[in-house]
């Protein structure tokens, strides 16, 4: 039996590609357009190129359940009145907003997490605003919509770290000329800026000198001082101050209420002073205080919760140090060394807390005036007054600046513990420090009796 011959091909189309009717029941109805390579070299209908899109399957229950804003974000401020802590910051671009002094660049210095991203956007939002530009955005037109959700096409995020070579800078020249999309301004905002090469700061050097009328910069950093002086002087800086302890427990205890979470005064401190003049630190570590107390714990979470939760030392193991080096005792000191290290702490951390407590300490010690400066609450006042009762702040200078240097060494050194103990046997056994007055008075004493003899 003769070999079957091979199929031949339809002229003017390859073996495997489909025909057209094949390809478009292949495509899924909701795509915006067929794949190409399956139609053929027939070129697409306006019909089959625009199509419009499914719309997008309703989430499922699962994925709802997952979809949580986290408390930073959620309590993030809209506007300038939100702002918390920043009113000399704000207050002047309030004005200059009002007086149609609108800078062509401005620059936001300042810690993380203190609201120089917020008041970039607080600032774009009043510019583009359809009422505006004013001070007072409305938050409902399309533009403050778009720029609360993050999808304005007229505030362009830069960032900086990622975008910092001379390329990523000609290509933003090239766009600045265009005209803004919807609002009367383009602004771009480039956080850490500090992180642009030195070629790109140059490249961006006559643009910012002379730009397009429709176009503001805002540049945020955390080091002002890695920026060239030729930047520095082409735009109005802004300093951003750390919020202060009494700021930050306010706006957390006001997060706590909104979510329904009861923390005592003491549990709203300690997260306040974790964040270190941070609100989004701050807001971040009180996330994670809520969770725990929605996790069908009940009740009001206290100050032994809070130490556990965010893995702080405890007070009482502070004080105990203390005292043992002011007392004399060092196996009190010794103690605490381990119950911190059994614990997992750092000993760094451990050394850290204790200068601030000796801070606190000298301050109650040395006058009335000086104990304003401390930062505590009733009870711990009373505290710190007991601790440094019939003590001379020379002495607890003096342990301090010790501390100072251990604190160091501990940071640096392979074996911590160690040369932590050490160093409280050396200050533990040294004998206080008589003051001047004392030891003149002790010789006079003692030149008499010479003289008697």
């Amino acid at each position: 039996m003769a070999p079957r011959s091979p199929r031949r091909a339809t002229p003017g189309r390859h073996p495997l590609q489909r025909s057209r009717k094949q390809a478009l029941d292949l495509v899924h109805p909701g795509r915006l357009a067929p794949d190409p390579l399956a139609l053929g070299p027939r070129a697409l209908s306006a019909r089959e190129r625009y199509a419009a899109p499914a719309p997008p399957k309703p989430a499922s229950p699962e994925l709802r359940r997952v979809s949580y804003l986290a408390i930073a974000r959620k309590y993030r401020p809209a506007t300038f009145d939100e702002i918390v802590g920043q009113d000399h910051v704000t207050q002047t671009l309030r004005n200059a907003i009002a007086g149609e002094r609108i800078h062509h660049a401005y620059l936001f210095c300042g810690a993380r997490g203190v609201g120089k991203t917020t008041a970039a956007r607080a600032l774009a939002k009043s510019l583009n605003c359809d009422q505006g530009p004013t001070a007072e955005p409305c938050g409902t037109c399309t533009s403050c919509l778009e720029v609360t959700s993050g999808a304005s096409p007229d505030l362009i995020e830069i960032d900086g770290a990622s975008n910092n070579s001379v390329d990523d800078v000609r290509a933003l020249r090239e766009t600045v000329h265009y005209a803004p999309t919807r609002g009367r301004y383009k602004i771009y905002l480039v956080d850490e800026v500090h992180m642009l090469s030195k070629a790109a700061f140059n490249a961006l050097l006559k643009t910012l000198e002379e730009p397009p009328p429709h176009v503001v910069f805002i540049f945020a950093t955390t080091e002002p001082n890695r920026i060239l002086d030729t930047i520095l002087s082409r735009v109005q800086r802004f300093d951003f101050k750390r919020i202060t302890i009494p700021d930050l427990i306010a706006r957390l205890g006001a997060i706590a209420e909104r979510e329904e979470i009861a923390l005592s005064e003491g549990a709203l401190r300690l997260v306040a002073r974790a964040g270190d003049g941070s609100m989004r630190d701050a807001q971040s570590l009180l996330d994670k205080v809520i969770s725990f107390g929605s996790s069908g714990s009940g009740g009001t979470i206290d100050d032994d919760a809070v130490v556990e939760i965010l893995g702080l030392i405890d007070r009482g193991l502070l004080y105990s140090f203390v005292e043992g080096l002011l007392r004399g005792e060092p196996d009190r000191c010794l103690q605490t060394i381990a119950t911190v290290y059994d614990y997992g702490h750092e000993l760094s951390q451990l050394t850290s807390d204790l200068l601030e407590l000796l801070r606190n300490a000298t301050f109650v010690a040395l006058s009335e005036g000086a104990k304003k400066h401390v930062d505590a609450s009733e009870d711990e006042l009373e505290r710190l007054i007991q601790l440094v009762e019939g003590i001379p702040p020379d002495q607890l200078t003096r342990i301090f600046n010790a501390l100072l240097d251990v604190h160091d060494r501990v940071a640096r050194a392979s074996r911590p513990r160690i040369v932590l103990e050490m160093a409280v046997a050396q200050l533990a056994t040294v004998r206080p420090v008589q003051p001047v007055g004392a030891l003149l008075q002790r010789l006079e004493t003692l030149e008499r009796r010479l003289r008697g003899a």
